[in-house]
């Protein structure tokens, strides 16, 4: 069972698997997991619904799943789902749709 058959998000939430950065070594040097900066960058794996609006009815989401993303450093909430880690944020928190 994946992600996003496990984790359903609600309104205009979206959640995102970050995508890892290829390890670099800077002049030689190994950069610590601890010394990396978070990811900006990731995958949509499930889209909510949509948020509704005054009369009721769905606002169609913006992402689809499969979408690779841009969002903000600080952005959303962090989850761990079968020691995969994903981002739980608002549709509006994701700043570009990467083509």
């Amino acid at each position: 069972m994946s992600a996003a058959e496990k984790i359903q998000p609600l309104a205009d939430r979206v959640v995102v698997k970050a995508l890892e950065e290829a390890e670099q070594m800077r002049g030689g040097l190994y950069i610590p997991d601890t010394a990396k900066e978070k990811p900006q960058e990731g995958e949509v794996v499930a889209v909510g619904p949509g948020k509704l609006n005054d009369d009721g009815g769905r606002i169609p989401m913006e992402v689809a799943s499969g979408d690779r993303v841009l969002y903000g450093k600080y952005s959303g909430t962090e989850v761990k789902v079968d020691g995969d880690d994903y981002l739980i944020l608002r549709e509006s928190d994701i700043l570009a749709i990467v083509n």
